[in-house]
């Protein structure tokens, strides 16, 4: 995938991070290493694949 392609999909972010980065502005990382400070409806975008594909790979938190 080349960097044009990061553009064209919503990445996974930890939720407090997003959060942090509206407060400060400082952008933030997906999984798949994007750099960028979020600022579109991630729900108009397909999910990374990549991004994806590192989630459904990490442990489920426990109960």
């Amino acid at each position: 995938m080349d960097d044009g392609d990061h553009e064209r999909f919503a990445h996974y972010v930890e939720k407090d991070k997003i959060v942090e980065s509206v407060v400060t502005g400082k952008p933030v990382t997906a999984l798949c290493g994007k750099k960028w400070t979020p600022g579109r409806d991630p729900s108009k975008f397909p999910v990374c694949p990549e991004c994806q594909e590192i989630h459904a790979s990490l442990p489920r938190g426990g109960d």
